[in-house]
């Protein structure tokens, strides 16, 4: 009970927190005073049924979880801040403290520790798993554009909509929301590549760097550690930044990896390469489980 409470203090616990204080205050309701009465009407509501949706996802974790609390939770600090902006009340330290409450739970939604907790909800048994790092390119060049065309797909065709701009509402909400899909299909791919710890070993489960999962067995692995400048294993990072670990085995093991857009090969290694968002977490864990690590 006591590690029930531990984890969910150091992982959704501070979101919701955060979540359920940015409710407190009016600004929106100030930022929509003068607008047209049918459209603040409908857009409060549409902010209300975010929110009630954000709580609801942030409450019941998972990989899809992850993805929709991050989209939406980290796309409330803009939007507080021009609601700030709009009614022009920098020196209203309710509104002020409604911003802080959105910045808390942008930050707190997108740290490691939080995505890690989403994703091993998801465990069962004797099973552990931690996400993998995204690709860098991915993630300076692609993620804050697919975020942006996610949130601005999914909002905007109904704000219109709520205006009374009909035709052009119905044409931004039928293309929208279908671009959005696909932008939030995305980034759920990249929150189902995975670390398993399991009985028998280690699993690798990663779409970007293999054409299938793969199982590690304990009793193949030599040794566990950070990798040193020139290691010698098959890299299975996908150009992901941070510390890799390096996986030594004492046997070859036969990998599928991706060789094109629908084909795959296999190859034999005696080592791979990996980059967990957690590379502490992830050696702490494989040293409880009786895996040689250094």
């Amino acid at each position: 009970m006591l590690e029930r409470l531990r984890q969910f203090a150091t992982g959704r616990g501070p979101v919701l927190l955060a979540w359920l204080l940015l409710a407190t205050g009016d600004v929106f309701a100030d930022a929509l005073r003068d607008t047209d009465p049918t459209f603040r009407r409908a857009t409060s509501v549409g902010l209300w049924l975010v929110w009630a949706l954000a709580l609801i996802v942030l409450v019941v974790p998972g990989s899809v979880a992850l993805v929709l609390a991050r989209t939406a939770v980290t796309a409330a600090a803009p939007a507080t801040l021009w609601a700030v902006v709009a009614v022009d009340s920098s020196e209203d330290w309710i509104h002020l403290a409604q911003v802080a409450f959105a910045l808390l739970a942008g930050l707190a939604v997108l740290s490691p520790l939080t995505g890690e907790r989403f994703i091993d909800a998801a465990s069962y048994g004797d099973e552990r798993r931690f996400l993998l790092r995204p690709p860098l390119p991915v993630m300076v060049l692609a993620l804050v554009p697919t975020w942006a065309v996610a949130v601005v797909g999914l909002s905007a065709g109904p704000l219109l909509l709520a205006a009374e701009s009909w035709s052009a509402g119905a044409v931004v909400t039928a293309v929208g929301i279908p671009v959005a899909a696909i932008a939030l299909r995305a980034m759920h791919s990249l929150a189902r590549r995975w670390l398993v710890f399991v009985p028998a070993g280690l699993v690798i489960h990663d779409h970007l760097a293999l054409g299938e999962p793969v199982l590690v067995r304990r009793e193949s692995i030599r040794s566990f550690a950070p990798a040193p400048a020139d290691p010698t294993g098959t890299d299975l990072t996908a150009q992901a930044s941070g510390l890799a670990l390096e996986l030594s085995l004492d046997s070859p093991l036969a990998v599928s990896r991706p060789a094109g857009r629908r084909a795959t090969e296999e190859i034999q290694v005696r080592g791979v390469l990996v980059t967990p968002t957690r590379p502490g977490s992830v050696m702490g864990e494989a040293a409880r489980r009786r895996i040689p690590v250094a």
